[in-house]
């Protein structure tokens, strides 16, 4: 199997994964998509890509297009998506309940050559008609093996796999270009870990939306990877989560922070027996809160292992040491092949590196204490992406560095310690203030459920620090979150405005959506 593996980082396409499953295990399940009633074998995945590239070309697509999905996670979107790489384009995933106003922003960015959704998505086919692109209804899965020629698999390398739109620190959608390299130098990158996070024989659970790099790379292309078994439940919800899990022998669960804490409403009994048989939870995509770790440990005997990642990366970039017991607060080490420092806001190491060995990735000496070697996170790995649509500005320097707009520090151990982004400072009086920080003493007080934090407008101070909180019972008032952050907060940390709500507005992967904070 070790041959497999080094025949397959070598490999220039990301869709010549499919094709090798479906050569070394045809018969081996490769989606169960629960909602939409599918099962696809390695090999019927295979073919029914085939065909989806076949179908693109026919439609005019060539190399170097872009090609638009816009699907329900499903089978239809997997063979979308590796349909429209085989055929030499870049797959531009969208997601369905995005408004005009994003669609029109992806498409006059993206300009693709044929869009391809539901029937009946009147807001898609009218940003569709705008770009001038093709209309196509979703690929079948029923193809047949052998049923016609094989795709030439055009593209590879270099060439773009996948281009994801993501909001970065400028709040409006840029594209983030990732080639078949990195993609698949992240794939073998994570398959480094041990134990590795997906094997052949794992049934994977994946209740992430797919159009979102975190669901769609470090969930399904990891599973094309190792050839396993990918089960899609369909839109999230922790009863129909946990029913799938013991109904489909799910031995690996991917989620945010968010789907892991829903799974706490479902009675502990049931939990419990139901994830007998994981064997590995994974979180990313957000900050996981020690108490809601220390939560599904005590629920299901399970730990949650924790990782970082951003789009830019292929996504992932660290992960928690998933042969013991995660560190509470930490999203542990990068991954083999991965090089990370931190810099401050000229990309100057902090602290001088040690001798760049083979093995030691940190470049940062004995590691960094928050209080004085807090800085931006620089990447380094043939990981990275391309730079940003259109024009590849923004991408790794000459030194193949990447600054990131993320701020953390380094224990002792040399495990990463997120602070926050550097987008989400909120300066009051030229004094940086860290929203996460502000969220962590609010937190502390017992009545408090959740909490957010997020800068606002201020004629005085330029701006000033807002509180949003989720409070576990009536007992709680803003007067008593003021008193709490007297004691525990300089002047300029503490929160100007105080807002109650019974939830904090999130994204589609868990984060919280921090611009709809600031107008509640």
């Amino acid at each position: 199997m070790q041959s497999s593996r080094a025949e397959t980082a070598r490999s220039a396409h990301v869709a010549d994964m499919v094709a090798r499953a479906a050569s070394e295990r045809p018969d081996h399940e490769a989606i169960r998509d629960l909602a939409g009633g599918v099962s696809l074998t390695w090999a019927a995945f295979d073919a029914a890509v085939d065909a989806e590239a076949q179908r693109l070309t026919g439609a005019g697509v060539t190399d170097g297009d872009r090609v638009v999905v816009s699907l329900p996670d499903g089978a239809a979107f997997c063979v979308a998506l590796l349909g429209a790489m085989r055929a030499g384009a870049a797959a531009v995933p969208v997601g369905t309940g995005s408004v005009p106003r994003e669609l029109e922003i992806v498409f006059g960015q993206a300009e693709p050559a044929v869009v391809v959704a539901e029937e009946g998505e009147r807001t898609v086919a009218a940003a569709a008609d705008a770009a001038g692109a093709r209309l196509l209804p979703p690929p079948s899965t029923e193809a047949s093996a052998g049923a016609g020629a094989a795709a030439d698999g055009r593209g590879g390398g270099e060439s773009l796999a996948l281009i994801v739109f993501t909001s970065g620190t400028t709040g409006r959608p840029r594209g983030v270009q990732l080639s078949h390299r990195a993609l698949l130098a992240n794939r073998e990158q994570a398959a480094a870990l041990r134990p590795a996070p997906v094997t052949p024989v794992d049934r994977v659970l994946l209740a992430l939306p797919l159009y979102h790099v975190y669901g769609l790379a470090a969930g399904l292309l990891q599973v094309c990877w190792a050839g396993a078994t990918v089960v899609i439940p369909g839109r999230f919800d922790p009863h129909v989560a946990v029913d799938a899990v013991a109904s489909e022998r799910v031995s690996v669960v991917a989620g945010v922070p968010s789907m892991f804490r829903a799974l706490l409403d479902v009675p502990a009994d049931r939990l419990r027996s139901a994830l007998g048989g994981v064997r590995l939870c994974t979180s990313g995509g957000a900050p996981l809160p020690r108490e809601w770790l220390a939560a599904f440990r005590e629920a299901t005997g399970l730990e949650l292992h924790e990782g970082y990642g951003l789009s830019e990366g292929g996504p992932v970039i660290t992960s928690n040491d998933l042969g013991r017991p995660p560190k509470p607060g930490s999203v542990g080490r990068v991954l083999p092949g991965v090089e990370l420092r931190l810099v401050d806001s000229d990309g100057n190491p902090l602290v001088p590196a040690d001798d760049d060995d083979d093995d030691g990735d940190v470049l940062l000496g004995d590691g960094s204490d928050p209080s004085d070697d807090t800085g931006l996170i620089a990447l380094r790995g043939p990981n990275l992406f391309s730079g940003y649509w259109p024009d590849s500005d923004g991408g790794p320097d000459a030194d193949g560095w990447f600054r990131t707009a993320d701020v953390g520090y380094l224990d002792s151990d040399g495990d990463l310690h997120l602070v926050d982004r550097s987008s989400d400072l909120v300066i009051v009086n030229g004094f940086n203030v860290y929203p996460r920080e502000v969220e962590q003493v609010i937190a502390e007080l017992d009545a408090v459920s959740e909490v957010a934090v997020v800068g606002v407008p201020d004629d005085r101070t330029g701006a000033a620090v807002k509180a949003v909180v989720v409070p576990s019972d009536g007992s709680l008032t803003e007067q008593a979150v003021r008193d709490h952050c007297v004691a525990r907060l300089a002047r300029f940390k503490r929160p100007a405005e105080v807002t109650f709500t019974d939830a904090l507005p999130r994204t589609p992967t868990g984060k919280i959506a921090r611009r709809t904070l600031a107008r509640m």
